[in-house]
């Protein structure tokens, strides 16, 4: 395990643990595990039915033969949105619910895919959105033989949004 992984693990158990306090202080330590332990059946509950929500999209879609799209991608995000919510700690609860929720499942995943993005080298970011212009019209050059197979395009390269 990278340090750099360490650090965010123990810096998220210790905000963990403070946020528990802050809670148990406010409310009492008797509701503080009540709630905790009623935000982690309300995880399994929703990772069961977001769960086979998602896993009979993915079937369908084999089924049907089409690309899995973002429904792969949910499914990881419901699996992670579960795990998070099924652990102690509120804090943990609150990044499950964007995970598992279908309507705030857009935030997680728009800040997964610029993360991944950002790391990847420029020629391996997907493919170059072009856009084509016609000229008015081509006067070939009468002391220049051309090929009439060849068929030339102009346009401009369009930046990614």
């Amino acid at each position: 395990m990278t340090s750099r992984l360490r650090t965010v693990l123990g810096l998220g158990a210790l905000a963990e643990l403070v946020v528990f306090i802050a809670v148990a202080a406010w409310i009492g330590l008797g509701w503080a595990i009540l709630a905790s332990l009623a935000t982690s059946a309300l995880g399994w509950v929703l990772l069961a039915k977001q769960g086979t929500k998602t896993l009979t999209e993915l079937r369908l879609r084999a089924q049907e033969h089409r690309a899995p799209g973002t429904a792969l991608g949910d499914a990881g995000l419901v699996a992670a949105g579960g795990f998070l919510m099924i652990l102690p700690g509120f804090i943990g609860d609150v990044l499950g619910l964007l995970c598992l929720l279908p309507g705030t499942r857009k935030l997680p995943r728009a800040l997964i895919a610029r993360a991944v993005l950002n790391r990847l080298p420029d020629r391996a970011r997907g493919p170059v959105r072009v856009q084509s212009t016609r000229p008015a019209q081509v006067d070939p050059d009468p002391g220049v033989q051309h090929v009439t197979s060849t068929r030339v395009i102009e346009g401009t390269v369009v930046e990614r949004p």
